[in-house]
């Protein structure tokens, strides 16, 4: 059972499917395959580590600046197909940086937060000492696995634009990183290994067949 934006409703339980494979086993993708990942610039909340999800922030002054820094590097793509998470810091990061998103996607909408929304980790620490989102989620939001159902249904739905040329995804933090590692076959909270900032881009792709990421956590200066 899924909620308004797309993420399977707290209390549900879900199995998270393999979309990679972590012992290296091919996957049957190009060499080419190039699938880019975008976190939104700086909002406010983000520059002071507030969780943010459902709550629509307008990037800052100097989150606009960092999406336009980012048009140099999509320039020349040509890309089969660009989403976005529906949120306006993420809608307006693709405009900055130059790309025309052929839609929005609910399910590259951030992590529900829950409980936790507009709350910084270590604010929710004072009370959960050993507190992280990808071992405990947040309470009223998701589950590390609910959103790595998301992730894995993003995944499946731009497997067919993939062979057609590049894709580029604009997101949110906590769900690129979930993408990216999904994407190698870990499970959602692996993504913790996965840091990312904002404004950042990273590259995924594939060698010899298997499920690789080129470069991650790149900023453009």
């Amino acid at each position: 059972m899924t909620d308004q934006h797309g993420g399977a409703r707290p209390g549900t339980t879900t199995t998270t499917a393999a979309v990679g494979a972590p012992s290296g086993a091919p996957d049957g993708l190009s060499d080419d395959t190039a699938l880019w990942l975008v976190r939104h610039g700086e909002t406010e909340w983000s520059r002071s580590g507030r969780h943010t999800s459902v709550t629509d922030l307008p990037l800052t002054e100097h989150g606009a600046q960092q999406a336009a820094a980012l048009a140099p590097l999509f320039a020349d793509l040509a890309p089969a197909l660009v989403l976005t998470s529906p949120r306006q810091r993420a809608v307006e990061t693709a405009r900055l940086a130059g790309l025309q998103p052929d839609g929005t996607d609910d399910d590259l909408a951030e992590w529900a937060y829950g409980e936790y929304e507009g709350r910084t980790s270590a604010e929710i620490r004072d009370e959960v000492p050993d507190w992280t989102l990808m071992t405990h989620g947040a309470p009223g939001g998701e589950t590390a696995d609910q959103v790595g159902a998301r992730a894995d249904r993003v995944l499946a739905r731009v497997g067919a634009a993939l062979a057609a040329g590049p894709v580029v995804l604009v997101g949110h933090g906590h769900f690129t990183r979930v993408l990216g590692a999904r994407w190698i076959g870990l499970p959602a909270a692996g993504a913790g290994r996965l840091l990312l900032d904002a404004a950042a881009t990273c590259l995924l792709g594939a060698q010899y067949g298997v499920r690789v990421i080129h470069r991650w956590n790149h900023t453009e200066p």
